[in-house]
């Protein structure tokens, strides 16, 4: 594993190659328990809108949908729509006061899966095991994802369009996590890590010394541990991911995390919100 850093700022961020990631295994990654930035091979660059879109068109995604708000507090708004719809209608990328995005968990569909990586994934990802996913990411420039954390360990790569994510070490009440009642637990009420009050969030911003900075480019797949704080924003005018969630037992040792994830699940499924998992039936 080489050191040499792929971050823009804090610490550094490991990097290796795909046959190295492959030498050392997944489960030895997971459990090192720290992100990596791992090069995909020169062949394997997986499709963009134009492959994307002739291959997946017709499914039924969901498009998620906010005010352009970095501080903005409430849900994002979904509907299902036709992929085809969102790459046709320019609203959907050009509006300057809306943030778009679609997220699809395709994860009963391996053939879709490995024509969009460009190789077999459910060997190396074991996506379809219960609980696992396998979600398409689709997004426009300007279109961040707030700071939170996953329950759930995560492999993510990009296939077309940059994103800049900023990374965190685990904790809890550093990151003065907003109300888990209203199933918002795994968020932090300092939605923006780049602009953390000193005043009102002083624990985050001693954690925040620990943080990490990098530019995921086509080509290259981040491994983002359970429970590690993180934030994204899309840079390009398309931005494509595929992203894998993965269960492990970590989450047993971060007591927190389970909690907030059991209580999000059930909040989620009682108010009806987006809960990342297939309706479709194995293909």
């Amino acid at each position: 594993m080489s050191t040499e850093p792929v971050e823009l700022g804090g610490l550094p961020v490991p990097r290796m190659d795909f046959e190295e990631f492959l030498a050392f295994g997944r489960e030895a990654l997971i459990r090192a328990d720290v992100p990596v930035v791992i090069n995909l091979p020169e062949g394997i660059r997986g499709l963009g809108r134009d492959g994307v879109a002739e291959r997946l068109g017709q499914m039924r995604v969901t498009l998620f949908t906010e005010p352009s708000d970095k501080q903005n507090s409430k849900r994002w708004t979904t509907k299902e729509i036709q992929l085809s719809e969102f790459f046709a209608d320019e609203r959907y990328l050009t509006d300057p006061g809306t943030w778009n995005r679609i997220v699809s968990n395709i994860r009963n569909n391996p053939a879709d899966v490995n024509a969009i990586l460009g190789f077999d994934a459910e060997e190396l990802f074991d996506y379809q095991r219960s609980l696992n996913a396998a979600n398409l990411w689709i997004s426009h420039k300007g279109v961040f994802t707030q700071s939170h954390f996953d329950e759930l360990e995560n492999f993510n790569i990009a296939l077309q369009g940059r994103k800049r994510f900023v990374l965190a070490p685990p904790g809890f009440w550093e990151y003065y996590p907003r109300s888990i009642r209203q199933g918002f637990g795994d968020k932090s009420q300092a939605f923006d890590f780049d602009n953390v009050d000193p005043r009102r969030f002083p624990r985050l911003v001693d954690k925040l010394a620990e943080r990490r900075e990098l530019i995921l480019e086509p080509g290259q797949m981040l491994y983002l541990p359970l429970g590690w704080w993180h934030q994204a924003e899309s840079l390009e005018d398309m931005n494509i991911n595929m992203n894998f969630w993965l269960k492990d037992t970590k989450i047993f040792r971060r007591p927190y995390v389970l909690g907030v994830a059991l209580y999000t699940a059930a909040f989620r499924k009682l108010k009806g919100v987006y809960n990342y998992q297939p309706a479709e039936s194995a293909s």
